[in-house]
């Protein structure tokens, strides 16, 4: 079986999301040595300022960073930041950015006849699918041997006829283009599941279908369009470079 990537570029990090609150007491103060990695949407607010939307709904203001960062409307990221206050305005933290990494982020395309073939299906690990800020979030691995970067792709198949409108059918789609499978790597994406909202409606099911080694595999969520994510998960997420996969 293949081993997993292990040098220090594939450190993996832990993704805490947290219900509703931070998990510091606010009575305590902040230290400048404290960080967390969060998972959160990118919010421009100028050509060379940003914002952070987490998905629990908090608003984050870098009033402090070490890193240069253009930001680009609607980008996931990851971001290693230090708590340096409580409320201030609009923003329920004042934060330091130590760090902050561009998520894979796509919009759902259509599979058709004339990209059914660049699409692919080849297989693919998926560990976990689950939604926060109206993004369909995907932890997956793959096999890859370094001679071009795999597609990975959200895709609604108009192929099958008229999808049903109570429902929404997904596949999460890779292809290999044929390329050696000589070592399992992880990746993570997200997909906007916005424009999937049906008007007069608070939530639609989804059922994402993928092929991993042992077959087709069928997942089914429940997108609530204005439920923030209440669910405390923790993630072992690698920080890979862009080249594997796009």
């Amino acid at each position: 079986m293949f081993s997993k990537k292990s040098t220090v570029k594939y450190i993996a990090l832990i993704i805490v999301v947290l219900s509703s609150a931070f998990a510091c007491n606010d009575n305590d103060g902040y230290s400048l040595g404290d960080f967390r990695i969060s998972i959160a949407t990118v919010v421009p607010e100028s050509s060379q300022t940003y914002s952070l939307l987490l998905d629990n709904g908090n608003k984050l203001w870098p009033a402090a960073t070490d890193v240069y960062y253009r930001p680009q409307l609607n980008q996931r990221v990851f971001v290693n930041y230090t708590i340096l206050s409580d409320k201030i305005d609009d923003y329920d933290h004042y934060i330091k950015v130590n760090d902050i990494w561009n998520v894979l982020t796509k919009s759902v395309i259509e599979l058709n006849a004339e990209n059914a073939d660049s699409i692919g299906n080849d297989p693919v690990q998926v560990n976990e699918f689950w939604i926060g800020d109206n993004y369909l979030n995907v932890s997956f691995s793959f096999n890859y041997g370094g001679i071009k970067p795999h597609a990975i792709n959200m895709v609604q198949n108009k192929m099958d006829g008229n999808p049903d409108t109570d429902q929404l059918e997904l596949e999460f789609r890779h292809n290999s283009y044929n390329s050696p499978r000589s070592t399992l790597y992880d990746g993570f994406a997200c997909f906007d599941l916005r424009p999937f909202r049906v008007e007069g409606k608070d939530s639609i099911p989804i059922f994402i279908k993928y092929t991993d080694w042992q077959g087709e595999q069928v997942v089914e969520l429940m997108y609530k369009y204005n439920d923030l994510n209440k669910t405390k998960m923790q993630l072992s997420i690698p920080i890979i470079s862009s080249t594997e996969y796009n």
